[in-house]
């Protein structure tokens, strides 16, 4: 007598004198129950008797004893006996598929004392923030040198009350998932989820804490449309709930309530920028380099794995190290005395928003430096914290420098992008005007792209219509090609001077 699960939709299962087929399988939860469809037949007989019914059901087993032993004419303890053995072969096949599900689970590793002693070192090191910068690049992750540093600091903020998110925007072919996909592999696994299609109700499935703390990825947030709302919860209420109807073991119907909660930090990519509005306003916007500098530096990358002159166990040893340093983390609160004193430049939009995105990261860079911060005791609530130190606003400084330049730009990032290749272009011939047509011939970017781009530079007066040609076609000129390093010196120069008020009080002290 042996069960047979070869096929998981149709087990079998024979002894001297029946023959029981399982239709469907069976399912693993509900412990408490063993709903079984099931066909029942004598040995070299064609009758067959089918039978749903739970294994659990006493009366229902008794039921289908009488009834089998009556069709196919066989005693009622020849029955009995093979639906008891039948029961307890299904039992202990389904306990085994759970205890091998609950082995393929992801476990939380336990690092070594030089494992811990080496992460710690890494963490306590001077110029952390460069050092960490520099493991990344070892890993394998080209270029990207600010975007990269970025992201491993917003990943890094899942572990604190308050993560980060973050959207990675650039044209096809360029890299955007390839750079999320590079950190998040300097994250422990059993920190993420990584996701590539998302139902609409996928979130609300998780069990209640199952995600709280962790980095969520998604691969393309074209694949996610339908779960945006639950995703911008979670990102801002760090809870969803949703209200069901189910019914219980006796038929009832009651209203229950899945509720899964965070912090939880999200990452997604996409081409399109403008679509996803709302969850950009909650997210960090990294624009990807598509310059022809970055294309040579990755095609040379790929030149080097190629010929097998790449190192990877040094790549590997950097992720270890970057992983290794995850784990020591733990989560603590950060205060900043200086918040009150910061002040984000006028030109940028939704300051709201922004101010608190502004102060969350300069918290992620204080809690990344955690094991070099004091650890003090709130008076009144015993509340362990550390505190936020210029040092650490300063590196805020430098590394959101371009995202609160990308957020103080009247123009979308894919046409920022073009507007300054433009402008090298026409600089590098020497050339005033130009054209649609021969824009998108020389800059080989399709024409109804060059069109969109120019209506949008034309309605924020970047360029304007010179004249027309001997051939009737529109001549256009740029407006002032120094606006944009304009606002960047008009960002920089109000976070300078920011961090200048700051060391003043520092110093009387």
């Amino acid at each position: 007598m042996k069960l047979d699960t070869t096929n998981p939709n149709h087990y079998t299962y024979a002894t001297n004198h029946l023959e029981v087929e399982i239709l469907g399988g069976i399912r693993l939860n509900n412990l408490d129950r063993l709903r079984t469809t099931i066909s029942i037949k004598k040995v070299k007989d064609h009758n067959k008797l089918r039978h749903n019914l739970d294994l659990y059901n006493n009366n229902q087993v008794e039921k289908l004893v009488r009834s089998t032993a009556e069709q196919l004419e066989i005693g009622t303890s020849i029955v009995r006996r093979t639906l008891q053995e039948l029961t307890n072969a299904l039992e202990t096949y389904r306990l085994s598929q759970l205890a091998e599900l609950e082995a393929d689970k992801i476990t939380v590793k336990t690092l070594t004392k030089k494992e811990e002693q080496e992460a710690l070192k890494l963490l306590t090191s001077n110029n952390l923030l460069e050092t960490t910068n520099s493991l990344i690049g070892q890993s394998g992750v080209i270029g990207e040198e600010t975007n990269r540093l970025l992201m491993y600091l917003i990943f890094t903020s899942r572990k604190s009350n308050n993560p980060l998110h973050c959207i990675s925007l650039g044209s096809s072919g360029t890299g955007k998932t390839h750079l999320q996909t590079k950190v998040s592999e300097l994250i422990p696994q059993e920190d993420k989820v990584e996701i590539t299609v998302l139902s609409e109700n996928a979130f609300y499935y998780f069990n209640r804490t199952e995600l709280r703390h962790k980095l969520i990825l998604i691969e393309d947030l074209d694949g996610a449309g339908n779960a945006l709302y639950a995703i911008r919860e979670l990102q801002s209420r760090h809870k969803i709930t949703k209200t069901v109807v189910h019914k219980d073991t006796r038929g009832n119907t009651k209203t229950i309530h899945l509720t899964v909660e965070g912090p939880v930090s999200i990452a997604g990519c996409t081409t399109k920028e403008e679509i996803y509005e709302d969850n950009s306003n909650r997210s960090f916007l990294l624009y990807i380099d598509e310059s022809l500098e970055q294309d040579e530096r990755i095609m040379q990358y790929q030149r080097l794995i190629s010929a097998g002159k790449t190192n990877i166990d040094n790549e590997l040893k950097a992720k270890e190290l970057l992983q290794n340093a995850q784990r020591c983390l733990t989560n603590i609160a950060v205060r900043n005395p200086y918040a009150e004193y910061l002040c984000l430049p006028s030109a940028v939009f939704k300051p709201r928003r922004t101010n608190a995105h502004y102060l969350q990261f300069i918290e992620a860079v204080t809690f990344y430096h955690q094991h070099q911060r004091e650890k003090q005791y709130d008076k009144d609530t015993g509340e362990e914290y550390i505190e936020t130190t210029i040092e650490d606003i300063q590196q805020a400084n430098k590394l959101l420098a371009e995202v609160l330049l990308r957020k103080s730009d009247t123009i979308s990032g894919a046409c920022r992008n073009y507007f300054e290749v433009l402008k090298a272009h026409l600089k590098n011939e020497t050339q005033t005007t130009f054209s649609n047509r021969e824009m998108s011939f020389k800059l080989r970017i399709p024409l109804s792209t060059i069109k969109r781009y120019h209506l949008q530079l034309i309605n924020t007066q970047r360029i304007q219509l010179r004249e027309k040609d001997k051939t009737g076609r529109h001549l256009y000129e740029i407006t002032n090609y120094e606006e944009y390093h304009q606002l960047k010196q008009t960002i920089a120069t109000v976070l300078d001077e920011a961090v200048h008020q700051l060391t003043r009080p520092v110093v009387a002290q």
